[in-house]
């Protein structure tokens, strides 16, 4: 069955870096899209940033400059490097892909920005 694991999150500094990581299993992982969203307290769960099969890739306006989504094929995992953090980044990182027009998600990743 398709499984994401995410890790890499923790508590930085603003300003501070971070880089995420979402192994992926049971998928062709060459042959789809992969993102990242993200869901602070109280909030709705927002895409951070896609890359689709060919490298294309997107972000939300609020992380463009900011963060790079990237994927290594040969590894299946997506990785997302986020430099110059806020404590408004601070969220559950969750990595994503829809396969049939089905989503699958993995449990998430706390990132936490403060000083």
């Amino acid at each position: 069955q398709v499984q994401l694991v995410e890790s890499g999150g923790g508590l930085v500094q603003p300003g501070g870096s971070l880089r995420l990581s979402c192994a992926a299993s049971g998928i062709i992982f060459s042959a789809y899209a992969l993102r990242w969203y993200r869901q602070a307290p109280a909030k709705q769960r927002e895409l951070v940033a896609a890359i689709a099969s060919v490298g294309t890739t997107n972000y939300a306006d609020s992380v463009k400059g900011r963060f790079t989504i990237s994927r290594d094929n040969a590894k299946n995992t997506v990785y997302l490097q986020m430099n110059s953090l806020k404590p408004e980044d601070t969220a559950v990182y969750y990595c994503n892909v829809a396969i049939q027009f089905k989503d699958y998600w993995g449990q998430g990743t706390q990132v936490t920005v403060s000083s």
